[in-house]
């Protein structure tokens, strides 16, 4: 069954995971978008319609040879162009948005009619865990389930953030790939620092689950992987922390990183983002700083 359309263009946005202990587990959707555009073409390849990297190259032609796998038939070619604001490898789920947009755009061209359940389901198996790919395309905070002898995606529990809440994003000048970040990470967890995680993650996700923000103060601790990742850039823990006594309630290494993230009452959010920047610059690290809202739609077709 084919569409009408001859191209259309999809936003996703991006989306911080883990959010503090929820390791491949938890997103939060924010208002930052990568727009993705997807046009029929001949041959039997995607082309770019400018020059793009190997990375991107690789990523879509990944989403297409999956579209291809769940349609039942080889794709005819396409052009694609990737537009947006959304920083490549900084822990804000950039390669979400271009599978995403891409396995959405031909869905729509195809008339396939996927659903949202079922693209994130195929994200995620591209990407190896759901928690961006849940985020990113149906908005808000996500808790996101994998099976556990699998790992193939569940399900996710879909929560709404009020626009009041603020999350500054500080990234330092430098990609942390996330494939190569999980090289940092231990085989095994003391079983302590294993019990302590799960118990801020799930304090973390009653807090969002109920409303009551406040609650979030000095909650996201984590011994999975940030003790392991936050070394690696210089500054990040600083950050972090000055954001916290500039009046956030907590913050996290976003995703792998570079980037790190502070939540606070939007009138606080300057005063964060400063002291962030701060103390990146403390460490002799430029940074760049964005107070972003959440998400709460997700993907977009027709943006």
């Amino acid at each position: 069954m084919s569409s009408a359309a001859d191209s259309v263009v999809v936003r996703v946005p991006a989306s911080t995971s883990n959010c503090g202990a929820g390791f491949d587990t938890l997103g939060l959707a924010l208002g930052l978008y990568n727009r993705v555009t997807v046009t029929r073409a001949g041959g039997a390849a995607p082309v770019p319609e400018r020059p793009t990297d190997g990375r991107a190259q690789g990523m879509v032609v990944e989403a297409a040879a999956a579209f291809a796998k769940v349609a039942g038939w080889p794709v005819a070619g396409f052009r694609y162009r990737i537009d947006g604001d959304v920083p490549p490898a900084r822990g804000l789920g950039s390669s979400v948005t271009v599978v995403a947009g891409v396995l959405a755009g031909l869905d729509a061209l195809h008339g396939t009619s996927l659903g949202r359940r079922r693209l994130v389901s195929l994200v995620s198996a591209i990407e190896g865990h759901p928690d961006n790919a849940g985020a990113s395309i149906l908005g808000g905070f996500c808790v996101s389930r994998s099976d556990p002898a699998t790992g193939a995606y569940v399900d996710s529990q879909r929560f709404e953030v009020p626009v009041e809440i603020a999350f500054v994003v500080v990234s330092p000048p430098f990609e942390s790939v996330t494939k190569e970040s999980r090289g940092a990470l231990p085989a095994t967890l003391p079983f302590f620092d294993a019990v302590k995680s799960i118990n801020s993650a799930a304090y973390v996700v009653a807090a969002f689950a109920s409303g009551n923000f406040a609650s979030l103060k000095h909650s996201a601790g984590d011994l999975i992987h940030e003790p392991y990742r936050l070394p690696r850039i210089p500054g990040a823990g600083d950050a972090i922390s000055e954001g916290v006594s500039a009046g956030a309630w907590t913050g996290w290494l976003s995703g792998s990183g570079s980037s790190v993230l502070c939540v606070c009452e939007r009138p606080r959010a300057e005063a964060v983002s400063r002291a962030m920047a701060a103390a990146f610059a403390g460490h002799s690290m430029t940074s760049e700083a964005r107070i972003l809202a959440a998400d709460n739609e997700g993907l977009r077709v027709g943006a």
